[in-house]
């Protein structure tokens, strides 16, 4: 019989693209989510009864401990940005990592992958970093042997990074930015997913590996790139952090206002993170390690940004127009 992975979170952006590995590399798999009837497009990642998307709250022992029964493997990729009503940062990043390495221990589980991310820091003064430290160490304590995987920014045709700054630029002349100077190395979301895919299937040495892409790149120059793929001039405007927190501060309050209708564009957390560079540490393991050559942005961002050009996909076609002789 196909052997079994429960992945928490395994709708999310990240955790679909593991899903689907998983399927494709011939394992059942149980998708725990919050909503399962709104994650059923994750079924036909394999055949049929292959993929099944399970109730679980990650905040209660015995929803997780339920959908993990019988499994080889288990893998976490539930994170949050901000926090949501009972979702907070500790709740979910820390006390639910911690919760699922403690149950796998319990129930004999021998492999457990963790989806971190670059800049956890039990020191640091964001409440996100902290939280993704407390996490690990929590998996670790319990499941000594997991392998934790530190992604930077993720970039793919789902993601809340490239988008929204390219749907950003639909609004004026200005793209304004908070840490324009501040370093990223986005790494593309299914060479995460190979990483996940191959810390289960294969003897992956056990521990921290950093994700990151070929590219490093500060913020200003990562938006430079999109807006050249997007055929659109704006003029980009770093903020400067003091003002990005009282900015941030009021974002918060008209949500809370208005009970979560008004879309908080950045938090007063986020502002924090935005100031520390984001990159593979130099001693760090990686892609490398795992025998993965990652993708480079521009061979993947023109795939899914074509459509925040001014006219779209007929955007080509009208460059092309402009070569034709008369």
């Amino acid at each position: 019989m196909s052997k079994l992975v429960t992945i928490y979170g395994g709708s999310g952006f990240v955790g679909r693209y593991i899903t689907r590995r998983m399927a494709k590399a011939g394992w059942r798999v149980r998708v725990a989510v919050r909503r399962p009837n709104e994650a059923m497009y994750v079924k036909p990642y394999g055949t049929v009864g292959q993929v099944e998307p399970v109730l679980c709250n990650i905040r209660d022992d015995a929803s997780v401990a339920q959908v993990m029964q019988g499994v080889d493997a288990v893998i976490n990729c539930v994170g949050i940005l901000a926090r949501n009503g009972k979702n907070t940062f500790e709740a979910v990043q820390a006390d639910g990592a911690t919760r699922v390495a403690r149950l796998a221990a319990e129930q004999g589980i021998e492999k457990m992958v963790h989806i971190s991310a670059i800049g956890a820091d039990a020191n640091s003064e964001s409440d996100y970093s902290q939280t993704k430290a407390q996490g690990e160490a929590g998996v670790l304590a319990h499941m000594p042997d997991a392998i934790i995987l530190r992604p930077s920014i993720v970039f793919g045709a789902e993601d809340e990074f490239f988008n929204r700054f390219a749907g950003m630029t639909r609004m004026g002349p200005v793209l304004p930015l908070v840490g324009a100077e501040t370093k990223f190395q986005p790494v593309h979301v299914d060479d995460v997913a190979k990483a996940a895919e191959l810390a289960v299937t294969t003897d992956v040495a056990a521990g921290v590996y950093e994700l990151g892409g070929p590219d490093v790149a500060s913020l200003r120059d990562l938006m430079g790139a999109m807006l050249g793929i997007i055929r659109r001039r704006r003029l980009v405007l770093n903020m400067p952090f003091f003002a990005a927190r009282i900015m941030a501060f009021f974002f918060e309050m008209g949500g809370k206002l208005t009970f979560g209708i008004t879309p908080v564009l950045v938090t007063r957390d986020q502002v924090k993170n935005l100031a520390i560079d984001n990159v593979v540490a130099d001693d760090a393991k990686g892609l490398a390690d795992l025998e993965i050559e990652p993708a480079a942005m521009g061979a993947i961002l023109p795939d899914y940004l074509w459509r925040f050009r001014p006219t779209g996909q007929y955007d080509a076609i009208k460059e092309s127009a402009k070569n034709l002789r008369t």
